[in-house]
């Protein structure tokens, strides 16, 4: 097949199960410093359990529930452009900058999980499943609850934009980066999996509430020591192992000579 503009059509060759395991295994040992954003990676999900079940489920009634998540979600598009607003800012060295964003999430942590803690306190599992009527967006207690909400969104995005800028800032090699997307997406589905279960099985909210908290500050934490040693203002030359059309040219020209 042929393009409109002359080029043709080529078919990419993907990485054996092999290929990609070693791929991981050269990532880490090329850069083990990807290995203090695990607990941040593990964090990354964690918290949907509590915000969404133990909290926007647990307390509102439907309505109340449907205007929640609109608004946590709009809350998302302002946290990430707001944190990539400080995070790209090139005016400032980029080790400022990833400091004045660990900053930011230190602080939001703290005051969202204090702020929650108020909230979670007052209910548990038996009072939730004993209380008929939940709360609705007419009642006055809903305000203080919706700016909670609004706020765990903004968390939300401000994590996530951080930590694939953290990951950015470490290489300019797309399959490095591959790996450490794949690192990250995987051990956060497993952190998600884990606080699922736990409370599928009725876990006290209190519990599924302490460990978020404790999750977070941790995963910050630990990415502290890779703020301070591994990020810098320019990062090393690295071949790109993403191959070139001439290469997959030439790979489909030898593979011809050989029939």
């Amino acid at each position: 097949m042929v393009r409109s503009d002359g080029t043709k059509i080529e078919c990419p060759r993907h990485p054996t199960l092999r290929a990609a395991l070693w791929g991981m295994w050269t990532s880490l040992r090329k850069d083990p410093y990807i290995v203090l954003l695990f607990p941040m990676f593990f964090a990354s999900n964690w918290f949907y359990t509590w915000q969404f079940n133990d909290y926007n489920s647990a307390l509102f009634n439907i309505r109340a529930r449907s205007l929640n998540n609109l608004v946590y979600w709009i809350a998302q598009i302002l946290g990430s452009l707001g944190i990539a607003f400080i995070l790209d800012r090139e005016r400032f060295s980029r080790k400022c900058r990833a400091l004045a964003g660990w900053s930011i999430l230190l602080v939001m942590v703290f005051v969202v999980h204090t702020w929650a803690y108020f909230y979670q306190r007052h209910y548990t599992r038996e009072t939730v499943n004993a209380t008929v009527v939940k709360i609705d967006i007419s009642d006055k207690a809903y305000i203080g609850l919706i700016w909670l909400y609004i706020f765990c969104g903004l968390l939300d995005a401000m994590w996530q934009t951080t930590v694939y800028w953290l990951m950015g800032v470490m290489s300019r090699n797309p399959a490095t980066l591959a790996h450490f997307v794949g690192f990250y997406k995987g051990i956060q589905s497993a952190g998600a999996a884990g606080v699922w279960r736990a409370d599928g099985i009725t876990l006290p909210y209190m519990q599924i509430f302490i460990s978020t908290w404790v999750l977070l500050a941790a995963g910050l934490i630990f990415a502290l020591p890779m703020i301070l040693m591994r990020v810098n203002e320019g990062r090393e030359e690295e071949p790109n192992d993403v191959p070139s059309r001439e290469k997959y040219r030439s790979h489909d020209i030898g593979r011809e000579g050989k029939q």
